[in-house]
């Protein structure tokens, strides 16, 4: 899909109200964030499984093993830390290499037609999206506050979207070029 985008120097003939540009409210964004977390959470789910299984059939009476023996605990608890490993690893790329792909989104935000951009409307890159991963945690350690943001600021930001300079859109949204060009003197 091809997203129709001024240039950032370019002049705009049409005024500012008359653009498309359609920030993400708060709740399509949680939305989203519930269907991501659904994503993450089934994969995660059965890594626990495939983990949880091999370990408990590993340490069990009924094949030859001892759920009180020392080794074995040791073992279990080692597969579920690098299970968690795992999960964190693996949620930072769904989210960094989704959110800077040519999608722009991930999985959940492409189900409600969501696109995480640069303040001009510009795709993010990784190292921006690490960022904005990362910048959740401020979000959520003001006891969800960050998050809330997003229904009471004027482009829908939440926290880590103003920690990494981005913003959430419609994918239908167009970004004029006085836009872009305000976006940064924080119009």
């Amino acid at each position: 899909m091809e997203y129709t985008m001024s240039p950032v120097g370019a002049a705009s003939t049409t005024p500012v109200e008359n653009m498309a540009v359609r920030y993400a409210g708060f709740w399509r964004r949680f939305i989203a964030s519930v269907l991501d977390g659904l994503i993450l959470g089934a994969v995660f789910g059965m890594l626990m499984f495939i983990f949880g299984i091999g370990m408990w059939s590993a340490s069990s009476p009924m094949h030859g093993g001892n759920y009180y023996d020392p080794g074995a605990q040791a073992a279990f608890a080692g597969a579920m830390m690098s299970t968690w490993a795992i999960y964190f690893v693996g949620a930072w790329l769904y989210f960094a290499l989704m959110e800077s792909s040519k999608n722009q989104a991930t999985l959940g935000k492409m189900a409600l037609g969501l696109r995480v951009t640069e303040l001009d409307g510009r795709r993010i890159s990784f190292g921006r999206a690490t960022g904005r991963y990362f910048a959740k945690i401020l979000s959520t350690m003001t006891l969800m506050i960050g998050y809330i943001m997003a229904a009471f600021t004027s482009k829908k930001q939440a926290l880590h979207d103003f920690v990494a300079g981005t913003m959430v859109l419609s994918k239908q949204s167009t970004v004029s070029a006085q836009v872009a060009q305000n976006a940064y003197a924080g119009s």
